[in-house]
């Protein structure tokens, strides 16, 4: 997916051409550094890779295989409404890959990905930590316990009809 940077991602990789600066250019600087773009960015974008790589002095490839190695890193930007599906033990016995695929279906996206408007991505994750709830979705930040696949339509329209009243409210003013 092809991801068109916003004015303040812009804005913020000019910041972060000054702050890699100041690291420096030695090459056992490259993981604080990407860690350092995704803290200020919440993802790799090609556009960080790249302007890593021209500071580092290496191929972007280079920094690319580097970042790909490390399950810290994305490549694509978190949604404002971050859906996780917990495939734990508890989880995955009681049907999260079902759950997984469903959002994946319903949002026309994949694990890893985000949608195009930027509100929603999905991603798996190995614990929540309420096992006893499984199967386990986090929404945002509301843990939805004893996921049902048939559910996941309606928090995705839950949060879609909320975005619009919130929406309406502001024009209202």
């Amino acid at each position: 997916m092809d991801i068109e940077l916003s004015a303040e991602e812009k804005s913020l990789l000019e910041q972060i051409k000054t702050d890699i600066a100041e690291i420096g250019n030695d090459r056992g600087k490259l993981i604080p550094i990407l860690q350092l773009v995704q803290q200020k960015l919440a993802y790799l974008p090609a556009e960080a890779i790249h302007l890593v790589a021209d500071h580092l002095d290496i191929s972007s490839s280079e920094v690319y295989g580097v970042a790909t190695f490390y399950n810290q890193f994305r490549f694509n930007p978190p949604g404002k409404n971050p859906v996780k599906v917990c495939l734990g033990t508890a989880c995955h016995v009681k049907g999260g890959d079902i759950i997984l695929e469903n959002f994946e279906r319903k949002l026309e996206i994949r694990e890893g990905e985000t949608t195009p408007d930027r509100e929603f991505s999905v991603d798996r994750v190995a614990c929540v930590g309420c096992c006893a709830l499984a199967p386990v979705t986090v929404v945002g930040e509301t843990v939805h316990g004893h996921m049902q696949p048939s559910k996941v339509e309606g928090l995705v329209l839950r949060v879609r009809l909320e975005k619009e009243v919130q929406e309406r409210e502001k024009q209202k003013k």
